[in-house]
């Protein structure tokens, strides 16, 4: 039997439309061995010739099963078999910043509420626009969904913006893309400007609020003019450093992380100087973890919920329509402060 014959037997299935006659025909054979890794499907118009179906009907049908990542079209080539799991119902392709913490979270929960029907395929750019670059070119028309925590470089749009908006989600990061385009993102500048407002009360208690921030990293700029508006609205003594020199910790400063590359480093330093954490010196830290919940009675935290934000990336996916939401972000008052 071939697979012109298979997708002729649901034909009789009246419940099956045309275009899933013909993908539950190919998964048909896949799964009895009549189509296996490497083998080429017959071409469009070899299909509206045997099956008498709409060019748009057999596109439809070949485009749903490249998302699942079954097949693959090659250029000039034709569609071929790629992959035998046909179980799964969407291919998705998660670029990601790095594995961090909170993107390790996210990704748990993603794949968590996603489940096993859908296959996660991850890859990091680390904020380089060459290897965002690359990994887009070499993935591209190869998922059913791309779920990007961009690089907010608009030099990157046009490449974004090859892919179909109904194929692409955006999260963590906001980059303004044509309108149609969906994503689940951070707001960084006013929501930490209103949280530093907040917690005005206690930053005052110190001599000096310092930020340790890189330009060169992959850090938000927001977070940044947030910083200088508050301490310029409020005449608050401040400094930014690039990098913590091993053993600098000061009594009577507030030390602002917005990663935790340093983070380790001062609260070891303060405790083998005997400070007190919350009396003597003050922390404050973006993207909340369950081990500052624990540390030095709990760190205080500027975050945004990534639990939440995978949740309604990966229902996002499931519904398929248009989302278009900035994550509120949380200030998580600890004894930090």
């Amino acid at each position: 039997m071939t697979l012109i014959d298979k997708i002729k037997n649901l034909q009789e299935v009246n419940l099956l439309s045309k275009h899933e006659q013909i993908v539950h025909g190919v998964l048909d054979a896949i799964q009895s061995g009549i189509l296996k890794i490497g083998d080429q499907l017959p071409s469009i118009n070899t299909m509206v010739s045997e099956l008498g179906f709409a060019r748009k009907t057999i596109v439809k049908a070949y485009e749903e099963l490249k998302d699942r990542g079954l097949i693959e079209s090659k250029k000039l080539k034709g569609y071929f078999v790629v992959s035998e799991e046909t179980k799964v119902v969407l291919r998705v392709a998660l670029i990601l910043f790095s594995f961090q913490r909170f993107q390790e979270e996210f990704y748990n929960t993603f794949r968590k509420e996603l489940g096993k029907k859908y296959q996660i395929d991850v890859f990091f750019h680390h904020n380089n626009s060459a290897i965002f670059s690359s990994v887009f070119q070499n993935i591209q028309g190869k998922y059913g969904m791309y779920v990007v925590a961009p690089i907010p470089d608009l030099n990157l749009r046009p490449l974004m913006e090859v892919i179909p908006p109904e194929k692409l989600l955006i999260i963590d990061r906001f980059i303004p893309l044509n309108k149609s385009y969906s994503y689940i993102a951070q707001e960084f500048e006013e929501s930490t400007y209103s949280k530093l407002v907040e917690l005005l009360p206690k930053i005052t208690k110190y001599k000096k609020f310092i930020l340790f921030f890189k330009e060169d990293a992959d850090y938000p700029v927001g977070i940044l003019n947030a910083f200088n508006r508050f301490c310029s609205d409020y005449s608050i003594s401040n400094s930014i450093l690039e990098k913590y020199k091993p053993g600098a910790v000061q009594r009577g400063n507030v030390y602002f992380f917005v990663s935790d590359t340093y983070l380790w480093d001062v609260l070891k330093d303060i405790r083998n100087s005997e400070f007190k954490v919350g009396k003597e010196i003050g922390i404050l830290s973006h993207n909340d973890h369950v081990v500052k919940e624990i540390i030095f009675g709990g760190i205080t935290t500027i975050s945004t919920d990534f639990k939440e934000m995978a949740r309604k990336a990966a229902s996002h996916i499931k519904n398929k329509k248009i989302t278009q939401l900035i994550m509120p972000s949380d200030l998580i008052k600890r004894n930090s402060l």
